[in-house]
């Protein structure tokens, strides 16, 4: 979208028409989104009849059985609840020295291909790929077959059929990495909920094989993008790459403000009223589909003074909401930040001389994508 659309949506709950037909309640105010995606009146399950479609749904499968953020009520908060202390910030400290080493490996790996290089494939997308690996006790000696596969799935190139092929390629091999955790366990997280949680019969294996392919879609797609994105917010402001080389302890409320600032869900978070409810003032009735703008939530000029402004410094920069908010809120957001974080520090220090290839400006965008994000990003040093 560009400005004035921007312009034009922003305002009060109102009725707009979905690209696949029919009607929803757009949301778009920072306090109404909020309101809104801590509502228990509201569903995610996208095949409830009358949910509002954004992007085309694929087929209901019987082997999405763990894919919890489709998931209302009880049958969400019980898959939700065994990945909650994965995620904890403390445990997340624990993988940073592997992360560490994971983003300067790679770094390495770029320049030694450079100068000249796109920053997306030499970077952005490998650091999650194998952030990943780490995570689910991915053995070393697959790395190569499992980041081949889960880079095809995320390549804005591939067909239909190239992805469907990957996508195969990658539940076969999950389910056999599930089956091995239980004579060979790790200490990874595959390991842990199957000896926690499969083995005493709390969770099943096709419900852990599809929470698996989750974290790898949702966590790659999403961190690989807002790498890239923070990249070029830092390359159209050097001083700023100059300032995270001197002092990494700027990082952490940068990444929030690049968050806000540079959100890659843009597409909207879509809902189904379950029963009558008034939100932003505006009564929505039971059926009625409903879409929270999270990038424009992020823009609100009553919350964020200056909103379309990039402000590293800015105070007010964690009460974004890049990561939902409520009870379906992104539960890898700590694992995120540290990636990012991490990623834009050695950048920063390794490459003290980064820039673009090409008029910034110029670089290419997908703006019909799930989640936004640059096409590729050329740089040198």
């Amino acid at each position: 979208m560009d400005a004035p659309d921007l312009a034009r949506l922003d305002g009060p709950v109102s009725k707009v028409r979905l690209p696949f037909g029919g009607w929803a309640w757009l949301v778009t105010r920072h306090a109404d989104v909020r309101q809104l995606l801590r509502h228990p009146g509201f569903s995610s399950d996208q095949y409830k009849p009358g949910f509002p479609v954004l992007n085309p749904i694929p087929p209901e499968q019987k082997d999405a059985a763990g894919l919890f953020i489709f998931m209302d009520g009880e049958a969400h908060s019980r898959l939700r609840k065994m990945l909650t202390a994965e995620f904890m910030i403390k445990n997340i400290r624990r993988l940073e020295p592997l992360i560490e080493q994971t983003v300067v490996d790679t770094l390495e790996e770029m320049r030694a291909a450079g100068p000249g290089v796109d920053l997306l494939s030499a970077f952005a997308l490998p650091v999650p790929s194998m952030t990943i690996c780490h995570l689910l006790g991915v053995p070393l000696s697959d790395q190569d077959f499992f980041q081949l596969h889960s880079r095809a799935i995320m390549d804005r190139k591939s067909g239909p059929e190239e992805i469907g092929a990957a996508l195969a390629a990658l539940t076969g091999f999950l389910a056999e990495l599930i089956k091995a955790k239980r004579t060979a366990p790790g200490d990874d997280l595959l390991s842990r909920l199957v000896a926690e949680r499969v083995v005493p019969g709390e969770l099943r294996e096709d419900e852990l094989l599809s929470m698996a392919m989750l974290l790898l879609v949702a966590g790659h797609e999403t961190t690989a993008n807002m790498i890239g994105m923070s990249a070029l917010a830092l390359l159209e402001r050097p001083e700023l790459l100059a300032a995270l080389r001197e002092d990494p302890d700027l990082a952490p409320n940068m990444v929030e403000e690049l968050l806000r600032y540079s959100t890659v869900v843009r597409t909207g978070l879509p809902r189904l009223a379950m029963e009558d409810a008034e939100i932003g003032g505006q009564k929505i009735r039971a059926g009625e589909g409903v879409v929270a703008m999270l990038a424009m939530a992020n823009r609100d000029g009553s919350v964020f003074k200056d909103a379309e402004e990039f402000d590293p410094k800015r105070q007010e920069a964690h009460r974004h909401m890049a990561f939902g908010f409520g009870l379906h809120q992104c539960i890898g957001q700590p694992l995120a930040r540290a990636e990012l974080r991490i990623a834009l520090v050695e950048l920063a220090r390794r490459f003290p001389t980064l820039r673009s290839e090409r008029a910034l400006v110029d670089v290419p965008t997908r703006p019909l994508a799930v989640t936004f994000g640059l096409d590729e990003l050329p740089v040198t040093w």
